[in-house]
């Protein structure tokens, strides 16, 4: 198995020590830029053409929340 695919399936399982970095990899991989955050924030938006923007706070470890959006993102590409 790739890391790749233990990165995905890892976070499909919703771990609760998820890292920003992981997220950032796997929806910069499915086409999402990043746009930094604004003067004293610590949030970062991804955004991609067709789909709503994700919002994630760079804090580790990020909530069951944002690991869910990212899961859902998966799971819409997967199935395409």
């Amino acid at each position: 198995m790739s890391k790749w695919e233990k990165l995905i399936r890892r976070i499909q399982s919703l771990p609760k020590d998820v890292r920003f970095e992981e997220l950032q990899k796997i929806l910069e991989t499915y086409g999402y830029e990043m746009q930094g955050a604004g003067s004293g924030s610590s949030h970062f938006t991804f955004r991609k053409k067709g789909c709503a923007p994700i919002t994630i706070p760079k804090k580790d470890p990020i909530k069951r929340a944002y690991v869910e959006q990212v899961r859902d993102v998966i799971e819409s590409e997967e199935n395409k």
